[in-house]
């Protein structure tokens, strides 16, 4: 059989580029990620390297300088990036769904003015829709944008900015006053430009020091406070006022395609240091492969990984057909994040004692995995959405 995780009906491009990053991981990923990891240390000449290759601009439209390729494309490079280390996947992640949100709702000046830089990685996005209070409880948020005139007084807290400080463009998510009676549409996505680092990186806008984490080294993840920050008002996108809450949600969903490739790549890699090791590792004469404990549990590893694969496919696919893929997108994150946690915790059992040491590739993966089970949602939240959009297909009548 061939390995895990392939895919079927691909272009000659899409390979081409899905080897290309193949191999930059195998030479300048997974050598480096264990130090840089260590150091939580920001991988920047990975980041050179994928700016090279044009991975920033992988999905931004060839008229903006990128290569239009498909959310699948981007998808399985995702994968292929977080199998070697999922805080680079983590560099272009936001910055994608930044790119995603542009070309889809922009105005034509936007696109013009953002994605040519941001195609070359010139201009890197971040994300802001979370605050230290509302969690998913998105219509909730408290940050304000109070309109006078031709500008916008921003006031407020944002939380878990992945790429904050090495991010020279947010996609910020705040309160506007539109006199609707629903939550949710007064609501709006600015796009906040920003120089780079940390402090106060503009007047009334404040990006503390990298929050500490478990795992997710090297990548900044940060809060962002602003405190009568003025911004244009020819920076809210789009040029529509209230329509933020679909802006992020739109993001969001491919966030979760996004999420899943990452889970995959997580799960792909954990398995092949388990099935590496158990062919190596011996124990009452006969490697450990050979017994049936562990040859069971890399069955079951084998057909996680090979599940949440094709789940993560079938959603991005539905995605750049034009279809709704919210259920699809929520299940595939949903499983590919439970099943990633599990292989990971599989492999590392493996492992042994082995496993817990820092030396051991495993012991990263293990706190790298949890991550996956909140990005984009916990699974609770997944569940709220399958079963929503299941109510809807199956409604009865009467």
């Amino acid at each position: 059989m061939a390995k895990l995780a392939q895919t079927s009906g691909l272009t000659d491009v899409q390979s081409e580029i899905l080897s290309t990053v193949r191999s930059f991981v195998d030479k300048e990923i997974i050598p480096h990620a264990q130090q840089l990891e260590r150091s939580d240390e920001y991988p920047a000449e990975i980041v050179e390297g994928m700016k090279e290759m044009g991975l920033f601009g992988i999905t931004i439209p060839e008229e903006f300088g990128g290569l239009g390729e498909s959310l699948l494309t981007y998808a399985l490079v995702v994968e292929e990036i977080a199998r070697g280390w999922m805080s680079v996947s983590g560099v272009i992640n936001t910055h994608f769904i930044v790119a995603h949100m542009i070309s889809r709702h922009g105005t034509p000046e936007q696109k013009q003015h953002h994605l040519p830089r941001m195609a070359t990685g010139e201009v890197r996005g971040s994300f802001s829709m979370s605050e230290p209070d509302t969690g998913s409880d998105v219509a909730a948020i408290k940050t304000r944008a109070k309109r006078s005139a031709g500008s916008y007084t921003i006031d407020g807290s944002k939380m878990w900015l992945t790429n904050g400080g090495s991010s020279n463009l947010i996609a910020l998510l705040a309160k506007t006053d539109e006199g609707a009676a629903k939550a949710h549409q007064n609501l709006t996505t600015f796009l906040v430009e920003k120089p780079e680092g940390f402090g106060e990186v503009a007047p009334g806008l404040t990006i503390p020091g990298k929050i500490d984490k478990m795992g997710y080294k090297g990548v900044d993840t940060t809060e962002a406070v602003f405190d009568g920050f003025e911004i244009g008002a020819d920076q809210v996108l789009g040029g529509e006022p209230g329509k933020g809450f679909s802006h992020m949600m739109d993001g969001i969903e491919v966030g979760r395609v996004n999420v899943s490739a990452r889970a995959c790549g997580i799960a792909i890699r954990a398995f092949e240091l388990a099935v590496d090791y158990a062919q190596q590792r011996q124990t009452f004469g006969k490697p450990i492969a050979q017994h049936q404990a562990i040859s069971f549990k890399l069955a079951e590893m084998a057909t996680k990984v090979e599940a949440a694969h094709l789940m993560m496919v079938n959603a991005a696919r539905l995605k750049d057909s034009g279809e709704r893929n919210d259920v699809e997108a929520g299940m595939a994150k949903l499983l590919a994040s439970e099943y990633c946690a599990e292989v990971t915790q599989e492999a590392f059992r493996i492992h042994g004692g082995y496993g817990y040491s820092k030396e051991y590739e495993i012991e990263r993966l293990m706190r790298e995995a949890p991550f996956l089970l909140i990005g984009e949602g916990t699974s609770e939240i997944q569940k709220t959405i399958i079963s929503r959009g299941l109510l809807r297909e199956y409604k009865t009548h009467g």
